[in-house]
């Protein structure tokens, strides 16, 4: 499906952007770019594209509503009645395998659990019209009278099948005017490369090496080395950080390119100096909209101490379901909610105790292992790989500490986990931001190597990352299940 969907825009954003060129009017570019996006969605999901537009077209009328009824109580029944519906829809697909497998588990029943197929990017979808009719609500924009422009905002296939979760305020007015300068034809070309090596290049490998050192079973978990362990659920970490913000860039980076601005997605969140800054830097989107839409709503901060705890666990028990109809996915939810609660009223204060070197270096290690932890529970949704992996990790099974076989793969892959970690970190950004200030203040030599980095860097990470795709058949998109 990834290679697919890639395949897709290797094909046909030539084409779009040709139309681009070619069109000037607003409307017709945006009718081309919505018959793009649908083209795009069905090439990676046909079935439910009708899904798609079902769900557009509930929250159309939605909207249209609200506003029609904004001075009166009605509104509210409307806007309740639209997001019913639209969960509804997303629980169908998300969750009723999930149920019935849980009322198997206490009653029995059913005795054959349905298998429903899980629309690409509906989460995602679902969650962004959402936001858009409670906006509409709210006043902060107006209803779109015309439904095929709220289908486009749905549709848009730079980052429908996998976010960044884009509200409607935020991109309303590049739906109605847009222009397309070099400047961000540059930086959307080099985001989208960046984004497409980071995915092809190392989230890949990643995922290979997690493979070959740590398989999905519970007899070769159990049989793994300690040290293997460790080293295969740091390079999980790595890749799922390196696969979900290779999407994000890659979809700024489409936007760009046609005039659409989306907010940045991740934060180099492997850098933070606590789980609350964790989850201020990693899926900003999602963390926004959950804030936004649920955390304050129910009240946030303002009405206790009990209350609050309260709406912090309601957040990420519904943030670790948003990920996966699976208990290890709530699990983490609540894993995460465990440290979000501790460090809001006690660990925080702490830490702001600890002076010296030892005040920054504590936290980041404290942060580092309870993030790795919570990738091993978000990694296996069977409880008996989990609890296989988690005893060999610390021993338990009696597992040699390493081996002749864990070394060789450790030390062939040494050079690649350093490249790994190094993208995970801010390093290259801060020398190209470094670069440019020393280019822009008139260093001729600079100025040079500069701009000729801008041209060749792009080509050269396009190149590598289409003789990966090539190939490689591999190509997991972890978050394409969400």
């Amino acid at each position: 499906m990834v290679f697919s969907s890639l395949l897709f825009i290797y094909i046909f954003l030539p084409v779009n952007l040709l139309c681009y060129a070619v069109i000037s009017d607003i409307k017709k570019k945006n009718i081309c770019l919505l018959i793009f996006s649908l083209i795009f969605y069905a090439w990676t999901s046909p079935k439910y594209l009708l899904v798609m537009m079902a769900m557009a077209m509930i929250n159309y009328l939605g909207a249209l509503g609200v506003e029609h009824f904004r001075s009166r109580r009605k509104s509210g029944y409307i806007l309740a009645a639209d997001i019913t519906a639209s969960l509804c829809i997303l629980a169908f697909f998300k969750y009723l395998g999930f149920v019935c497998e849980l009322s198997r588990f206490i009653t029995g029943v059913p005795s054959v659990i349905p298998e429903i197929v899980l629309p690409v990017g509906i989460s995602f979808y679902t969650f962004q019209l959402i936001s858009y009719v409670v906006d509409v609500y709210r006043g902060d924009v107006e209803a779109d009278h015309h439904y095929w422009k709220v289908l486009l905002y749905a549709a848009l296939f730079h980052q429908c099948i996998a976010g960044p979760i884009v509200r409607y305020k935020d991109i309303a007015d590049d739906l109605k005017e847009r222009k397309t300068g070099i400047d961000d034809m540059n930086d959307g070309i080099s985001r989208f490369c960046t984004g497409l090596a980071k995915k092809t290049l190392l989230a890949n490998t990643c995922a290979s090496i997690v493979e070959s050192v740590l398989p999905e079973s519970v007899s070769q978990i159990s049989q793994a080395t300690v040290l293997g362990s460790w080293f295969a659920m740091l390079l999980y970490a790595l890749e799922i950080y390196l696969d979900f913000s290779a999407y994000s860039d890659m979809a700024i980076g489409l936007g760009k390119m046609i005039g659409f601005h989306y907010k940045e997605n991740f934060n180099y969140p492997y850098t933070a100096c606590s789980i609350t800054d964790f989850w201020r830097r990693w899926h900003i989107s999602l963390g926004t909209f959950f804030r936004d839409y649920l955390y304050i709503p129910l009240g946030g901060n303002r009405k206790g101490l009990a209350r609050q705890i309260f709406n912090m666990f309601v957040v990420w028990s519904l943030t670790g379901l948003w990920h996966g109809a699976s208990l290890n996915f709530i699990l983490w939810g609540m894993y995460f909610f465990v440290f979000l609660a501790l460090e809001k009223f006690v660990l925080l204060k702490l830490f702001g105790k600890i002076r010296g070197a030892a005040g920054k270096i504590v936290p980041r290690i404290y942060t580092g292992l309870v993030v790795f932890l919570g990738w091993v529970l978000f990694r296996f949704s069977d409880f008996a790989m989990l609890r296989a992996c988690i005893r060999t990790m610390f021993g338990a099974n009696g597992n040699m500490f390493t081996n002749v076989e864990t070394n060789t793969v450790i030390i062939n892959n040494i050079f690649f986990l350093i490249i790994a970690l190094i993208a995970a970190t801010p390093l290259v950004k801060n020398m190209s931001v470094r670069l440019q200030k020393m280019a822009v203040e008139g260093n001729i030599n600079i100025t040079h190597i500069y701009n000729a980095l801008n041209i060749v860097l792009p080509v050269i990470l396009l190149f590598l990352s289409t003789i990966a795709l090539i190939g490689n058949s591999y190509n997991p998109f972890i978050y394409f299940r969400f």
